[in-house]
């Protein structure tokens, strides 16, 4: 049976001066616990369980299925396996207990956690940094052989112990029946009145069971995000690892600095990122293609040879060789068919964009099906909503859309046929036919010379 994970997720994080709780901030999107979550996932475990307590409702709804127990009071990381042990009391094996306001953990970590503990028979394996500021972390406290002795928190440390620069990082991996069969053994004498999960270590020892630390080779892996800034710290974290990690798959970045990527999104070689392009959710980019600059995709699927230029999509679909902008909006539902093009200042919402079919500037075509080799005109406007219900717009194959426009929907126009500029199409119009509504133009003789003439007998001459 593979390993379990408890993710601590009770605390409030009063130093972000936020009415959500701590672990429901996001990086990159994300919620900082489903980072730990997915980082658990991919490092083997199986059975997955998050402690919750401010604003339980709220983290539980940010953990998918992941099972939950309530802290309904914080009274320490030791108090918090308490509340855990029922829901996990069935395993037998390794358990690892990680921090849910740690998103930068590596599954690499977690595994290698696991299979050191396994591998010796500790006890418990903690997770240790060395960091050139140790201020706030509970220190590592070893005997003269370099054997784990125990942690103490930093709010408990003699004068001698400020020096040590060793941390515990708040990761854990325990044999899960061990540390149930031992949990009761921990008090809450301390400066805090809690009941701290550290204190196992000693317990351990007490007992003659082996307990080890070992180090990360990357610390910053192990920044605890408490505060805004820390919180921008592990951002930037987060986005030179993924950037890094698309670079070296093929993906070319002009300036990693100004890319921000979700840890969800996969991107073929070759793709050109310019600055300023913001990839989130579950989007998937093509070979080849060339985002932003100014670009933001949302939980969008980009296929090969395709452009978005300075615009935003939010759960697109573009087919290959697709191009976008620069400045449109792509709502959700929006399909572009291969070689299809929207150009500048268009939005597109719940419409499929035929093979081949232009809609180039100015538009708004909204709840439509539009052909193959389309060619919609500028200033061109789906009049999709009544006010209670939306309707749809049918354009056929071939068809041309003069500028401006109004298509009022529920409207068809047939396959090859044309609609005259500046016309408000309300009924059907067949295929290859010619749709035109305008009331005849009229010229009034000498009206402006009158109108002139007017403003100069008021005074009213000025340009205002």
């Amino acid at each position: 049976m593979g390993a379990a994970a408890l993710i601590l997720a009770a605390g409030e994080g009063t130093r972000m001066k936020s009415g959500l709780p701590k672990v429901a901030h996001r990086i990159l999107g994300v919620p900082m616990v489903a980072h730990v979550i997915d980082a658990a996932h991919r490092a083997g475990c199986e059975q997955i369980v998050a402690v919750t307590g401010h604003g339980a409702e709220v983290v539980e709804s940010l953990i998918g299925t992941v099972a939950s127990v309530r802290q309904e009071q914080q009274l320490g990381t030791g108090h918090a396996v308490m509340c855990a042990k029922e829901a996990l009391g069935g395993i037998d094996g390794s358990l690892v207990v990680l921090s849910g306001d740690s998103p930068l953990l590596r599954s690499e970590t977690i595994a290698r956690l696991v299979e050191t503990r396994e591998k010796i028979g500790a006890a418990a394996v903690v997770l240790t940094a060395t960091l050139p500021d140790p201020s706030g972390y509970g220190r590592i406290i070893r005997e003269g052989d370099g054997t784990l002795a125990g942690i103490v928190e930093d709010k408990d440390l003699a004068p001698a112990q400020r020096s040590i620069d060793e941390v515990n990082t708040g990761t854990y991996c325990f044999d899960a029946r061990r540390l149930f069969h031992h949990l009761e053994s921990l008090g809450n004498q301390n400066s805090q009145g809690e009941y701290y999960l550290t204190d196992m270590i000693t317990v351990f020892r007490d007992e003659g069971l082996k307990v080890e630390g070992i180090a990360t080779d990357q610390p910053e892996e192990t920044l605890g995000v408490n505060s805004r800034v820390q919180l921008s710290e592990a951002a930037k974290v987060l986005q030179r690892r993924i950037n890094r990690g698309h670079m070296l798959a093929g993906v070319t970045m002009t300036d990693p600095e100004l890319v921000w990527i979700g840890p969800a999104v996969t991107i073929g070689r070759d793709t050109v990122l310019e600055p300023m392009t913001f990839l989130m959710g579950e989007t998937h980019i093509g070979e080849a293609c060339l985002i932003g600059p100014d670009s933001r995709v949302t939980d969008s699927r980009v296929e090969s040879a395709s452009v978005v230029d300075s615009s935003i999509l939010v759960q697109a679909t573009l087919g290959e060789g697709a191009v976008v902008g620069p400045r449109a909006y792509l709502r959700p539902g929006t399909v572009l068919a291969p070689r299809a093009k929207v150009g500048t200042s268009v939005e597109i919402k719940n419409s499929t964009i035929g093979e081949g079919s232009k809609v180039p500037h100015l538009s708004y075509i909204g709840d439509a099906t539009i052909g193959s080799d389309v060619n919609v005109g500028a200033g061109t406007i789906t009049c999709n909503y009544d006010g209670i219900h939306k309707h749809p717009t049918v354009i056929g194959d071939g068809a041309f859309i003069g500028s401006d426009t109004m298509l009022v929907a529920p409207v068809t126009v047939g396959e090859g046929a044309v609609t005259a500029a500046g016309s408000a199409i309300t009924r059907d119009v067949p295929a290859d036919a010619l749709g035109v509504e305008r009331s005849e133009q009229r010229a009034i003789d000498g009206w402006a010379r009158k109108r002139r003439a007017g403003r100069e007998r008021t005074g009213d001459s000025k340009e205002r």
